[in-house]
């Protein structure tokens, strides 16, 4: 079978399955950053898709493919370089698209800054890890139905009819959201700032709830305030937290007295 239509077929998988896996995981598991037990729509785009899983998928099941071609004999260590593989290109694909956001558009998607080992806040040894235990978890519990929906895809290329309708519906839903983007850019190089993507769909989630409109989950940047003012809201909103947080460190520092 074609390896562009296996690629875009695993991208389509791999990006809506990723986004339901950070939709759960936000809602149940980070609960320190998510004390109010929202449904938090993880990614910029509008749609279901995270692009970055998308490309994770393509990858991983690349390198699981190409395991036949190891120089490894001892089957352990095989799969722990196998992983370990794995781990270092998501980690890669991760900081690419931090990089492009970030230097691009002035705008940071996710922040690891309060990881210890991070790097600019995009990548980070724990998260690394975590893409390693995905890899293996990919390898042994879902690489073997991906070869069988291959083989089912080969037998019905009809079904290749709604791959391009998710491929039709996700460059609509980029241009979309590359529009709103640009929007956040120009606000953010005129304030020569990073706009946090998450405390913006924050901001604007409590300015819904102060005109009793209900929260949107998958438009979560939509209101009938215009983005420039939530954008500014926003921005007040970062200066008072950095405001206060430089207090709590001026507090915490030891009480010095005059030498006489």
């Amino acid at each position: 079978m074609n390896i562009l239509l296996i690629l875009t077929f695993l991208f389509s998988i791999g990006s809506m399955l990723g986004w339901c896996l950070e939709v759960f995981y936000r809602h149940f598991v980070l609960v320190k950053t998510n004390a109010e037990n929202k449904w938090i729509n993880p990614g910029f785009l509008t749609g279901p898709c995270l692009p970055i899983y998308g490309f994770g998928l393509c990858i991983l099941y690349l390198l699981a493919s190409l395991e036949q071609y190891s120089l490894i004999d001892n089957y352990i260590l095989n799969k722990i370089v196998l992983f370990l593989t794995m781990a270092v290109f998501m980690t890669l694909i991760e900081y690419i698209a931090g990089i492009i956001f970030i230097k691009g558009m002035n705008v940071k998607l996710w922040d690891y800054s309060d990881r210890k080992g991070n790097i600019q806040g995009i990548i980070c040894p724990l998260f690394s890890f975590f893409w390693a235990i995905l890899g293996a978890a990919y390898y042994f519990l879902i690489h073997p139905y991906i070869l069988n929906a291959l083989l089912w895809l080969s037998n019905n290329l009809t079904f290749s009819f709604f791959i391009g309708m998710f491929f039709g519906i996700f460059i609509i839903d980029v241009i979309f959201s590359a529009n709103l983007l640009v929007k956040i850019k120009a606000f953010a190089d005129d304030n020569q700032i990073v706009v946090r993507y998450e405390g913006l769909k924050e901001t604007v989630r409590r300015t819904r709830e102060r005109q009793k409109k209900k929260a949107n989950f998958i438009f979560a940047l939509y209101s009938e305030t215009p983005i420039a003012e939530q954008l500014k809201a926003y921005l007040e909103k970062e200066r008072e937290l950095a405001t206060k947080i430089k207090e709590e460190i001026e507090k915490r520092k030891p009480f010095k007295t005059k030498n006489h």
